[in-house]
């Protein structure tokens, strides 16, 4: 595949998954499989309520996560990666592995600059 600076496609999928957030939603419902809108929120206790439901509904119209409602009184919502979604999976374990890579390469960086101001 030839690849072309003015035809990069990078800008549609970073749309979809930019955000503080949205990589570690996804990241929960890959790996801990369904789950609802407080079980999230519990493992992201930073989060705001609006900024999670913001990030869902945008993940939703995606298709990269499916929402089901069930009829029943309390209403119970439930989250899950779709088959579509999952194909993300190794674009974000390549940018983890890339991540914790570059911070390592900071601090020894650090380490060093500070070993030569010494």
């Amino acid at each position: 595949m030839e690849k072309d600076p003015d035809q990069c496609k990078f800008v549609v999928v970073l749309d979809m998954i930019v955000g503080k957030w949205k990589p570690t939603i996804l990241s929960h419902l890959m790996i801990g499989g369904t789950k609802r809108f407080n079980e999230l929120k519990k493992l992201m206790p930073d989060i705001t309520q609006r900024m999670l439901t913001m990030h869902l509904r945008e993940l939703e119209e995606q298709d990269i996560i499916l929402r089901v409602v069930y009829p029943q009184i309390p209403p119970k919502v439930e989250y899950s990666i779709t088959e579509y979604g999952r194909s993300l999976e190794p674009i974000l374990d390549s940018m983890h592995q890339w991540g914790y890579a570059h911070l390592e390469r900071m601090k020894k960086k650090e380490e060093q600059l500070a070993a030569d101001n010494k």
